[in-house]
């Protein structure tokens, strides 16, 4: 059964071939400073917020920013949670995720099992979720204890891509990393693209217009950015990778 916010992002990505999330780190900034975000991010032109972490523990600072992000902009709220509590009653909807790659079965299906229950206590959205690492993986490979797919090795993703599409996922998630020095190859996409029927999600070191365009001609459905939009620039910042995205159909 297909939710609300997943009929929404669904809708989003036939309607314009591909878009744009803003992800927050809550443990980055404080609630105004993500509402901040949340209202340039959107005027810019971004589809929804995702809120999480790789490391964040603090479920009373978590629900406080979630708070403020949806008493700001009207767009979905995800919950990208790096453990159980990055479970907000707050949000609108969770990425119901398992690490593909990652050796500890906590993250394979550990933290899923004590998560449920909440997620069903509160009523929130579950979003299933094949989460890849690639490349060097940033904080989100060393916590989840990841093999890292080599940007080398596009068919190892692909392999990936389609045990987490035939477990039942529905999205697939190429992760390089926050702040990574290179985002995921274009021929890493395209070669997953090809090869799954559910929407791919690309994110990790994307800064520019160039190169969200390259990721989103390789195939990217879903194009996600964080590290860009921690500073003072934000509007302008989603805004160039909006175009980037959007200068795909032209």
């Amino acid at each position: 059964m297909v939710g609300s916010v997943e009929k929404y992002l669904l809708e989003k990505i036939e309607s314009e071939s591909a878009i744009h999330i803003t992800l927050i780190d809550p443990e980055k900034v404080t609630p105004p400073q993500a509402s901040r975000v949340a209202s340039k991010a959107k005027s810019s032109g971004t589809s929804a917020i995702m809120i999480g972490g790789s490391t964040f523990a603090s479920t009373t600072h978590l629900d406080n920013v979630i708070r403020a992000v949806k008493r700001t902009v009207k767009i979905p709220a995800i919950l990208f949670p790096n453990n159980v509590t990055g479970i907000s009653r707050h949000a609108d909807a969770i990425w119901f995720m398992s690490l593909l790659n990652s050796v500890d079965p906590y993250f394979l299906m550990g933290a899923q099992v004590l998560g449920a229950p909440l997620i069903k206590k509160y009523g929130l959205e579950p979003i299933p979720l094949g989460y890849i690492i690639v490349g060097d993986g940033g904080t989100a490979g060393v916590v989840g204890k990841a093999i890292s797919v080599p940007y080398n090795k596009p068919k190892l993703a692909v392999a990936h891509a389609l045990a987490g599409q035939y477990l039942g996922m529905h999205f697939i998630y190429l992760e390089a990393g926050s702040g990574a020095k290179k985002p995921v190859p274009p021929e890493m996409i395209r070669v997953v693209k090809c090869s799954i029927d559910v929407p791919l999600i690309v994110g990790g070191g994307i800064k520019s217009r160039r190169q969200a365009l390259a990721a989103a001609s390789a195939g990217a459905d879903i194009i996600v950015t964080g590290n860009i939009v921690e500073n003072t620039k934000v509007k302008r910042k989603v805004s160039e990778i909006i175009e980037g995205i959007r200068s795909r159909r032209a």
